[in-house]
Formats: structure tokens, C-alpha cells, sequence
């Protein structure tokens, strides 16, 4: 084998296996608030051609989709590209509404909440999202909390944009959960 082919093939094994490490390690920020966290599954989200984000769902032993809202979970985002703040939170909010409708005072204080935690982002750098059963959600942008919403139907709406059945992202959701068994109700098609 040639000296360059050689190294290009040696390259891109080490990039596997960095990848690999990588995928099935959660960040250090979720190993305190989920410290028993185990991937469930990754996907990325292209919209219109363009690559938006890499999506990986950690989760707590005991996690199934059906019933996400039982569950403490995290959801990090890894953008692919810029985006603003205010926004990710005009998305978010559609998406919600999108589901079941919002009562207007609903959705002005959870655009307001949304656009006061949710940065400006830039290509590479990961915003997350950890569900409290109960309690609300937690953010953390790039391994740094930012906030919460305390808000338990917040974070059940939240979440729903890639857990719920009725998500625009169905394939996305699908990835999300595949390393779930079905057999444990992880899975619950529409």
C-alpha cells in the first residue's frame, strides 16, 4: 500500500473510532443530571437539502416512548449551521402548536421563556435539553447551563416535537428511539 493511501485509510479509521467513542458517551454535563444515560438512538435533520442539526436522545434505564413524559431524558442538538436564538424558539413554538393548539397567554410566555434561554448558534456547537418528569426542562449550551422553564406541560409540548407520534419528523423520531426495544413499548408508531 502506498504511503498516502496508507495514511488516508489510517485517518479515516481513527475518525471512525473517535466518532464511535464519541456516540456512545454522553457529554460530561449529562452525567450528572442523568448519570445512568444510555444513547437510544441519533439522527440528522436536513430540511430542504440543507443539513440543520445531528440529533442524539440519551436516556435513563426504564425509558419509553409511549410515556417520555415519565422520564428524565436528555435531547442534544449539535447544529450544523447558524441560526439565531429567537428563532430556534419561533420554530419550537410551530412545532408545539403544530400538535394540539396553544392558548395564546400559553404561547407568549413560552416564546418569552424560549427566546430569553435559546443563544444564537453557530456551526458545531450543541444546545441540550434535559426533560424533568414532574418539573420542566433544563438547557445547556455548549456544556453550560443556560437555564430552565419550570413549566411540566412546557417540557411535555417541548419534547413532543421529536417524541411524539404526531412529530413532522417521523423518520428523525424513528432514528431517535431505534437502539430502544420494541418489545419494552420504546417504539409506538402513529
Amino acid at each position: 500500500m502506498k504511503p498516502l493511501a496508507r495514511q488516508a485509510l489510517l485517518t479515516g479509521v481513527a475518525g471512525l473510532l473517535s466518532v464511535q467513542v464519541w456516540a456512545n458517551s454522553p457529554p460530561a454535563e449529562l452525567r450528572v443530571a442523568l448519570p445512568t444515560a444510555a444513547l437510544a438512538g441519533q439522527a440528522k435533520l436536513t430540511f430542504w437539502g440543507l443539513d440543520v442539526y445531528q440529533a442524539s436522545l440519551w436516556v435513563a434505564p426504564g425509558f419509553t416512548a409511549a410515556a417520555y413524559a415519565d422520564h428524565g431524558f436528555a435531547l442534544e442538538l449539535v447544529y450544523l449551521r447558524g441560526f439565531a436564538g429567537a428563532d430556534i424558539a419561533k420554530r419550537s413554538l410551530a412545532e408545539m402548536a403544530r400538535q394540539a393548539p396553544l392558548r395564546a397567554d400559553q404561547a407568549r410566555r413560552w416564546s418569552d421563556q424560549m427566546r430569553a434561554l435559546f443563544p444564537d448558534v453557530k456551526a458545531g456547537e450543541r444546545l441540550t435539553g434535559i426533560h424533568q418528569p414532574g418539573v420542566g426542562a433544563g438547557f445547556v449550551f455548549n456544556g453550560q447551563p443556560v437555564g430552565e422553564i419550570a413549566d411540566a406541560e412546557f417540557a411535555r409540548r417541548f419534547f413532543a416535537i421529536w417524541l411524539s407520534p404526531q412529530t413532522s419528523e417521523p423518520g428523525l423520531r424513528l432514528a431517535l428511539l431505534q437502539q430502544l426495544t420494541p418489545a419494552a413499548g420504546a417504539v409506538t408508531t402513529p
